[in-house]
């Protein structure tokens, strides 16, 4: 059974695939989002997983043959893709477009076979609808910190849950990872969903 290797420093992430019966090793990789622009939501944030992917991939602690998981969300509005607020101030500015209102939170994937060195990439969207929180809701919301963290200043597993009022497509994926998006890629590599499961 490969080594199952997550780039990325997402706890949300993280749980999510332990909870799915996978046990990654966690090796962040560093990379400087700010190096791809001009794209749009959907591309960026599979560019983003790639280069996650592939900085981590080429590491020498990485265990030889190990399947190498990049992944990058943005949440798409008016067209605009939305990482993590800078600060507060535009967690709060966001969270005043967004409310009463829809985006697409898109997810790059790339996984990469060290042992091959194949990679298998796609992007998964899910339709996240906002409540119309009020002013005061925004700025406790805030104060928590917790939209600061995360790309589109919000979370449906935490404090931010309960100003979702509804999602079309994966669960999962707004959380930070398509399970299905991901089970696809690993048999695209040729390797089995459940042989991965770690109990």
């Amino acid at each position: 059974m490969p080594t199952f290797v997550l780039a990325s420093a997402s706890p949300a992430r993280l749980t999510t695939l332990r909870n799915a019966g996978l046990d990654p090793v966690v090796i962040v990789s560093g990379v400087d989002e700010s190096q791809v622009s001009g794209v749009p939501p959907a591309e960026l944030a599979l560019a983003l997983a790639r280069l996650k992917c592939d900085a981590v991939a080429e590491r020498p602690e990485v265990p030889a043959g190990a399947l190498v998981l990049g992944c990058d969300s943005v949440l798409e509005l008016d067209g605009e893709a939305l990482g993590k607020p800078a600060d507060a101030a535009e967690a709060v500015a966001r969270w005043r477009a967004m409310r009463g209102r829809s985006g697409v939170l898109r997810t790059g994937h790339a996984l990469r076979d060290t042992a091959t060195g194949q990679v298998a990439a796609a992007t998964a969207s899910t339709t996240v609808h906002f409540a119309d929180v009020t002013d005061e809701e925004v700025a406790a919301y805030v104060a928590t910190g917790e939209p600061l963290h995360v790309a589109g200043a919000f979370t449906v597993d935490g404090l931010g849950g309960a100003f979702v009022t509804g999602i079309e497509g994966d669960h999962h994926n707004v959380v930070g990872v398509s399970l299905p998006a991901l089970r696809t890629l690993v048999s695209d590599l040729g390797h089995s969903w459940t042989g991965l499961w770690s109990r």
